[in-house]
């Protein structure tokens, strides 16, 4: 009996130094070593680092939920971290959600700008529930060269080869209004749009003003670059929409294309997704949109 047991420890032994004495694994400096741990902060500097001028001393780029130590388990990246987007992430196992617009209603995302908020107190504490932190990617990433967001539009729409960083003017191949609005929705996944103009005209010169630019931006690039069409993400429906048919009723020949707020700048939040994972390849990176959030009757 303790000459077996001397035998099998022997084996045991040899079996080890032969394992050890193995050119691969001797050489796999820390091939045992556990995958390294990102927390969202360490994420975030990673970001920033890439980031002309970060950190801004004002930014609405902050967290809004979660704590900066965590570690993170897997990230999302979305425009708005709405609740079916939260409930999402958690059954992937990500507790780290990078959002482009507001989780809380309001530009700087404060919890009190109206308050005693039901919805905003059960959200909270929907995130609470998952351990989900939540990080507003905005002015970074609209500072970001090129324009995180325009860039992701334009590689989605296939017009990258027309467009300029910083630029929104873009020269395309004459086409008629109603091809441009069927080339955008099958390009950026949009069921409906909302048009001002002659289906028939023909579209060239192009202002692509994705997200919420305003009127006064909408207005006065139709003022300065006297565009065939501009598009837009969203407006005010008393400022440029009307500007745009008052302005064709008057002889102007300025179309309007109105994709929609979310779905006009999601594109960028997805190309997140292929900037950012090699920056971080230990974790996993996932594209969720959060969808446009009307039903079409």
């Amino acid at each position: 009996m303790v000459r077996r047991n001397f035998i099998s420890a022997s084996l045991k032994t040899a079996g080890a130094t032969a394992l050890l004495s193995a050119p691969f694994i001797a050489n796999a400096s820390g091939f045992f070593n556990a995958a390294k741990e990102y927390t969202v902060q360490d994420v975030i500097d990673i970001i920033l680092r890439e980031i002309p001028g970060a950190p801004f001393k004002q930014t609405v780029d902050t967290i809004k939920s979660g704590s900066g130590s965590q570690k993170v388990t897997g990230i999302v990246t979305t425009m708005f971290a709405t609740v079916d987007l939260i409930e999402k992430a958690a059954k992937l196992g990500a507790n780290f959600i990078i959002a482009h617009e507001p989780t809380f209603y309001n530009h700087t995302d404060d919890p009190n700008w109206i308050p005693g908020n039901q919805v905003v107190k059960q959200k909270q504490a929907l995130l609470d529930k998952h351990g989900i932190a939540v990080w507003r990617f905005h002015d970074y990433w609209h500072t970001y060269r090129p324009d995180g967001i325009s860039h992701g539009v334009m590689k989605k729409a296939g017009w990258l080869g027309f467009y300029k960083d910083g630029n929104p003017i873009l020269e395309l191949p004459p086409t008629p209004l109603k091809n441009l609005v069927e080339h955008l929705k099958q390009s950026l996944g949009i069921s409906h749009l909302r048009v001002i103009g002659d289906l028939s005209q023909t579209c060239s010169r192009i202002v692509m003003l994705p997200g919420a630019s305003g009127g006064q931006r909408q207005m006065g690039a139709v003022e300065k670059q006297h565009p065939d069409v501009l598009i837009v993400g969203e407006l005010s429906e008393w400022e440029t929409a009307e500007y745009i048919r008052d302005g064709r009723l008057l002889g102007a020949k300025t179309a309007l294309i109105v994709l929609g707020h979310s779905v006009s700048e999601e594109p960028g939040m997805e190309w997140l997704v292929d900037w950012l994972q090699p920056k971080t390849p230990e974790l996993t990176i996932t594209h969720i949109p959060s969808q446009d959030p009307f039903t079409w009757l």
